[in-house]
């Protein structure tokens, strides 16, 4: 948990000699704030302050919320800020503050699009930069990435997005906030906010932003419509008899669709699938982010294959009922990992998964539980829990259409 900081609610305070000032005490993230104008020049990747009054300062940051990953953090370009008595001449005045961030490290990776983005955007956007209307400053801001979230990001600016890696054009700003800001994984602590907001609100902002103009239409009006997440191409954690699963589900009562998500994915398309049915099933991995995609009231049930009962919580355990969802857990018992035909049932990889990991989720840990295993679901088993969330969603669907 991370502790409460001024800047996350606040700009840091700055004293009359400094405007430059910057939190470094967090695991996740640097945080500069620049209290005042600044001239942006992007092919130095240089934000500058016209201070006369005092002695020059260098700060140095990379805006990305990963900081703790030293090979992620690599990748990620770093920026300076500065003052001094002189600065370049500007040559595009925006009268707005700018909010500079990184667009590097796992974009591409839903989980990590909405985690590493689109929540801490959120967060700085109803604290900091509450009640006004920044300028979009971005590092790594690809064409399909902007193509992909461009609704979105319209929702947090009504200014064009200036791309820090090809502009060339010296910017001006009324301040700069540098960095993003985390409350934790997948999570928006209303207290920290200028007026409370919860992920409730942020589901608010992307129905606003993926959920017009477009209509998925069901079957059947009187099913319950299930949205079964599916994982393929080798990826790990696939459900080796899916398609038994999907007539289990069917004979329970849902109307199932099978979705299978990539990084084309169209998020008009994601949003209005999930925001129109009553129930998601999956076995945890990125793709259950989507989660965030789905009405308050509705049930979300996710499989959890051995090892990950940490990160299942964390990760959308936590959210989903933050979220006001319906929360099933289903936890596989060892007969349903495929881990046991590599390890054997008595393997201190499948006995005791927690003394496995023991306090070090390394790249051998992660290997093993979130790449080799798969999942194959003891029907009769599952099937209780299928009936459970079918009684939930059929109320649901009956109250809330």
């Amino acid at each position: 948990m991370i502790g409460r900081d001024p800047s996350y609610s606040r700009p840091l305070q700055s004293t009359p000699s400094t405007r430059i000032s910057c939190t470094r005490s967090h695991k996740y993230y640097d945080f500069c704030f620049i209290n005042g104008s600044t001239i942006l020049d992007p092919t130095t990747s240089t934000f500058f302050v016209a201070d006369p009054a005092s002695p020059p300062l260098v700060e140095k940051i990379k805006p990305y919320p990963r900081k703790f990953e030293i090979s992620t953090m690599s990748g990620i370009k770093e920026l300076i800020l500065t003052s001094g008595p002189r600065g370049p001449k500007c040559q595009i005045q925006h009268n707005a503050p700018a909010l500079v961030f990184s667009a590097g490290g796992y974009t591409g990776n839903v989980f990590h699009d909405f985690n590493d983005g689109f929540i801490p955007i959120f967060i700085i956007t109803n604290s900091i930069l509450h009640d006004q209307d920044p300028v979009l400053v971005i590092s790594k801001a690809r064409d399909w990435w902007v193509s992909r979230y461009g609704d979105l990001l319209r929702t947090f600016t009504k200014h064009p997005i200036i791309n820090l890696d090809n502009d060339t054009a010296n910017h001006c700003f009324t301040s700069a906030s540098v960095g993003l800001i985390s409350h934790g994984l997948v999570t928006i602590n209303p207290k920290l906010l200028h007026t409370p907001k919860t992920l409730v609100h942020f589901h608010g902002i992307l129905d606003k932003a993926f959920g017009r103009n477009h209509h998925h239409s069901r079957a059947s009006d009187s099913q319950p419509r299930l949205v079964l997440i599916s994982r393929t191409g080798g990826v790990g954690r696939e459900m080796l008899n899916q398609n038994e699963v999907k007539q289990a589900a069917e004979k329970v009562g849902f109307e199932v669709v099978v979705f299978v998500p990539s990084s084309t994915t169209d998020m008009h398309v994601a949003y209005n699938l999930l925001s129109k049915s009553h129930a998601m099933v999956g076995v945890h991995g990125a793709a259950m982010t989507h989660l965030l995609f789905m009405r308050p009231g509705s049930v979300f049930m996710q499989i959890v294959p051995l090892g990950t009962d940490w990160l299942a919580n964390v990760c959308y355990e936590s959210p989903a009922r933050a979220m006001g969802l319906q929360y099933i857990d289903y936890r596989i018992n060892v007969e349903e990992s495929s881990l046991v035909d590599k390890y054997g049932k008595d393997d201190i990889v499948v006995k005791d998964p927690v003394s496995k990991m023991g306090s070090n989720w390394s790249m051998e840990i992660m290997k093993i539980y979130l790449k080799e295993q798969n999942v194959k679901l003891d029907l009769d088993r599952f099937n209780w829990f299928l009936k459970a969330a079918y009684d939930k969603a059929k109320k649901f669907m009956d109250k809330e259409g």
